[in-house]
């Protein structure tokens, strides 16, 4: 009885562990990458700190949906990933978690993020229609074209109209969908980075990836969209009317932009990859910047 018991429980507490790695849990800085662009939104729309409801309903909605964004991709490259020196160890590639509970987890995760933007007003109801479109179809998209990077962009972007419209009630202005643009573009870049690491294997199985598309000509490309990314978030600064305090942030978020350049020169997986997390400290910058202008302003 006893050693049935602790059998079962050791089974139940493999299992976990096996959904817990699908999930990416031991892998934050991917929500992270959602995430700050979620707070850049919400404390813009809110003009300083945004409602407390409205905050934690994105803040556990980026970390529900980008667990189950991680389960429906691996489940769509569930016969690719054994064949990836970088992912060849999923669980699902191992074969310790069959298909069926991969879209199982993503199926729970998704009600309960669903469950939980019915909290908030019918416009941000709607727009969660989009969110979820979009991230279901982005696992799938490396099959059809070269710019799945793009298509996460919009998938990780989409939480910026949303959460104006939670915050606001009223449909994204042209400020949100500038904020958006540059969320696209930002995604783009640093997921082209990740790309590179993997782009030796993806060409031999004939998957597709910007870094495949790009070619020699990746390094110049990231540059130029990190460049646009930095116009971007300087025309959302003057239409937000942010201050100094901004300008600051956004002069230390070029600094790892070049940083993230050095980073991928040789195109080293291991340094493509370094770039790729460094993208998170360029997200936090870029959030202090937004957040401390506010509380100096209020104050003031």
């Amino acid at each position: 009885m006893n050693t049935e018991t602790a059998s079962s429980n050791g089974g139940l507490r493999g299992r976990l562990i096996h959904y817990a790695l699908l999930t990416r849990l031991h892998r934050p800085v991917g929500t992270l990458l959602l995430l700050w662009p979620t707070l850049w939104a919400l404390w813009i729309a809110a003009e300083g700190v945004p409602d407390l409801l409205v905050l934690f309903v994105f803040v556990a909605g980026v970390a529900l949906m980008r667990a189950a964004g991680c389960a429906m991709n691996d489940f769509a490259d569930r016969h690719i990933d054994g064949r990836v020196t970088r992912t060849r160890d999923r669980p699902l590639a191992t074969g310790q978690i069959s298909p069926t509970e991969a879209v199982g987890v993503a199926v729970v995760l998704s009600i309960i993020a669903f469950g939980l933007v019915l909290l908030m007003n019918p416009l941000t109801i709607a727009l969660s229609v989009v969110a979820v479109l979009l991230a279901g179809t982005y696992p799938f998209m490396k099959r059809f074209h070269h710019l799945p990077q793009v298509h996460l962009g919009a998938a990780f972007g989409w939480a910026v109209p949303m959460a104006f419209a939670a915050q606001t009630g009223i449909f994204p202005p042209p400020l949100a969908w500038l904020l958006f643009l540059a969320t696209i573009l930002w995604a783009t870049a640093y997921d082209t980075m990740y790309a590179m690491v993997d782009r030796p294997d993806d060409l031999k199985i004939g998957v597709k990836s910007s870094a495949i598309l790009f070619g020699e000509s990746d390094r110049s490309i990231i540059g130029l969209l990190q460049l646009l990314v930095l116009v971007a978030l300087v025309l959302v600064g003057r239409q937000a009317e942010l201050g100094m305090i901004f300008t600051l942030s956004l002069v230390a978020a070029s600094g790892l932009a070049i940083y993230q350049q050095y980073l991928i020169h040789d195109r080293d997986p291991k340094g493509c990859f370094k770039a790729f997390l460094n993208n998170n400290w360029f997200g936090v910058v870029v959030f202090a910047g937004i957040a401390l202008d506010y509380l100096v302003r209020g104050v003031l």
